[in-house]
């Protein structure tokens, strides 16, 4: 059996102008880096606001497990069996971090012959995206402790800098720094840190914001400490947004590449859903949907993360009305969630998938809270037995909701053709309704409960009286308005990774609140989720490496 970068690099690829001609681009409209990735220019992002809006669906999954669920092949999948279909389909996916492919979870281009191209591009560098965003970050860092070294004009509190640093690494040493040691000349020394790029507020900016005046207005609303009266200091009181958006002109741009069957592809943006949004770029979701009949996107890890947050962030602000969201789970994930061991997921166990149905249950009942009609897709394993499979049908029949067994893996688009047939008769029902979560006007703490009792079925979430002081603080300022976004395990609806299943009555542990105010949310830290991610026992960059040219290891 070929591996999935064998097939990719087997794969017939069309030149990437003839991919954007498909979506009524002209080789003018494209900014090509190589043959087969370009670009999309800014005026083309403009010119294409005309046309008419098309049926956006998205594809998120059951709580991950180490079996895996497939969530990004299964949205490739569905894109391609659309096009197969007779829909004119696009996907948008988010751009990889090099933390995870180096640490431990490989690439992020989908798999089999679901995959998109080039493979190998997308997961190592790609366009740059990523290094504009730690560049931009970093530059506003630079800026800020350069101000205080000079005078500190605007009697920035050192104690109170809240702006970290960033790099696309997984490095857990660097959560905790103290920088500006060794002497006057090298600045005031205080307490400080490094992010993941993936948590950068500037990573949440980029897939926000709506065009580049946009960009730089909420970059200059970042706030990166406060004064000694408490007062905050923002990017524009630092006069840093104009740099900032020079350096993030063309990462704006979205990233147009092609499925396997040659299908576009828009692959932009990276933020994490565990600690941000977990989305791809509002501005590549928004023109593919002017550009065509369908668009398929991608919410990270589980419903309980990446699609609350696509509801109650990302919609919120761009304005989008889904039309359908597909739940992706596998018999595999299932026995996992029902408390089989790693060693025995491949022997037939209805009972154990009937059991860890509980978890599917949850995120089907969750996902109908934001009335957006709902299939849930069955990634298919070759080890799947008939009575595992007619097990979850019923009882997904049992709930109001039509699984399909997809086998998009091993057959592509035609493999997810009837998936992409139910996807489309909801799509097209106009059963959608879509509604957020909560409103805008209730309160900060109000809106964390909400998610942690509705969705993670909390019975109590705890904040402490530092938090509670702060968020109170940040409505006065003005910012009660803004959605929350919860940074936790994407393991568990709990707190505590190895409470898998469906747990009910536990408490969500809020140690701290971050203030996001140029992408517009406010972050809550539960339990003992970290920023910045630390490499396993065995990172993947050990076995990674270079053999006549070629790259092995990585997948």
């Amino acid at each position: 059996m070929k591996t999935d970068i064998e097939i990719a690099r087997e794969a017939d690829l069309q030149p990437i102008n003839e991919i954007g001609a498909g979506l009524g681009l002209s080789p003018a409209d494209l900014l090509p880096y190589g043959h087969d990735k370009a670009k999309v220019s800014h005026k083309a992002l403009v010119d294409v606001q005309e046309a008419p809006v098309g049926k956006l669906v998205l594809v998120t999954a059951i709580s991950p497990t180490p079996p895996g669920e497939g969530k990004t092949t299964t949205t490739v999948g569905l894109a391609d069996g659309l096009n197969r279909i007779g829909r004119k389909a696009t996907v948008c996916i988010r751009e990889a971090s090099l933390g995870p492919n180096f640490g431990m979870k490989g690439g992020a281009a989908g798999g089999g012959l679901a995959q998109i191209v080039p493979m190998e591009d997308m997961n190592l560098h790609f366009t740059g995206d990523f290094h504009a965003v730690t560049s931009a970050h970093n530059l506003l860092a630079a800026l800020l402790d350069n101000h205080i070294h000079w005078g500190n004009s605007l009697g920035i509190d050192p104690r109170r800098v809240t702006w970290r640093r960033v790099m696309d690494v997984n490095d857990r040493a660097l959560r905790e720094a103290v920088v500006a040691l060794g002497g006057p000349g090298n600045g005031q020394p205080r307490e400080t840190g490094f992010d993941i790029t993936a948590a950068s507020e500037v990573m949440a900016i980029l897939c926000l914001a709506t065009d580049l005046e946009d960009l730089e207005r909420r970059l200059g609303r970042i706030v990166v400490a406060e004064t000694f009266d408490r007062t905050p200091v923002t990017a524009t009181d630092l006069g840093a947004e104009g740099a900032m958006t020079v350096l993030l002109k063309d990462a704006l741009q979205p990233n147009l590449v092609q499925t396997l069957e040659n299908n576009p592809a828009f692959v932009h943006g990276g933020p994490f859903a565990n600690i941000a949004h977990g989305c791809n770029s509002l501005i590549a979701t928004r023109t593919a949907l002017h550009l065509s009949e369908y668009v398929v996107t991608e919410a990270g890890f589980g419903a309980d993360l990446g699609a609350e947050k696509f509801f109650d962030i990302v919609c919120r602000v761009a304005g989008f009305r889904p039309d359908a969201v597909v739940l992706v789970a596998t018999i595999r994930a299932l026995k996992a969630n029902g408390g089989v061991p790693l060693a025995d997921i491949g022997r037939e166990n209805v009972e154990a998938v009937l059991a860890g149905c509980a978890n599917l249950e949850r995120h089907v009942e969750n996902l109908k809270l934001f009335g957006v009609p709902l299939v849930v897709a069955l990634n298919h394993f070759d080890g799947d037995s008939d009575a595992e499979l007619r097990a979850v049908q019923s009882l997904c029949a049992r709930n109001g909701v039509r699984a399909v067994v997809a086998d998009h893996w091993a057959k592509g688009g035609a493999g997810a053709a009837e998936l992409a047939t139910a996807v489309s008769e909801i799509a097209e029902s106009g059963e959608a309704d879509f509604r957020p979560l909560y409103p805008d006007d209730l309160s900060l703490a109000h809106k964390l409960e909400t998610v942690a009792k509705r969705i993670y079925r909390a019975e109590s979430v705890y904040l402490p009286q530092s938090v509670r002081r702060r968020l109170q603080a940040w409505e006065e300022a003005g910012y009660g308005h803004l959605p929350v976004c919860m940074a936790k395990t994407q393991y568990s609806f709990t707190a505590e990774a190895r409470l898998i299943g469906a747990p009910n009555g536990h408490e969500i542990p809020v140690r701290e609140v971050r203030l996001a105010a140029g992408a517009g949310f406010v972050v809550a830290l539960c339990g003992e989720i970290m920023t910045m991610p630390g490499l396993p026992r065995r990172p993947a960059a050990e076995t990674i490496g270079l053999d006549d040219g070629l790259i092995t290891g990585l997948f």
